[in-house]
C-alpha cells in the first residue's frame, strides 16, 4: 500500500494515537468516512454529467 511497509505504518498510527488520543480516534475515522463518501457521491455525479453530455448553459 503506497510503499509503507508494516513497521511504518505501525508507527504512524502510535503517532496518531499519541496526538490525538484513544477517545477522538473514532469521531476522525466517522468524519473521514463521511468525507470520503461525499466525494466518491460528487465524482459519481460529475462522471454521469460528462457521459451524458449535460452541459451547464447559461438561460437567457
Amino acid at each position: 500500500m503506497f510503499g509503507i511497509g508494516g513497521q511504518e505504518l505501525m508507527l504512524i498510527l502510535v503517532i496518531i494515537l499519541l496526538l490525538f488520543g484513544a477517545k477522538k480516534i473514532p469521531e476522525l475515522a466517522k468524519g473521514l468516512g463521511k468525507g470520503i463518501k461525499e466525494f466518491k457521491k460528487s465524482q459519481s455525479t460529475s462522471e454521469d454529467d460528462v457521459n451524458n453530455g449535460d452541459d451547464e448553459k447559461p438561460k437567457k
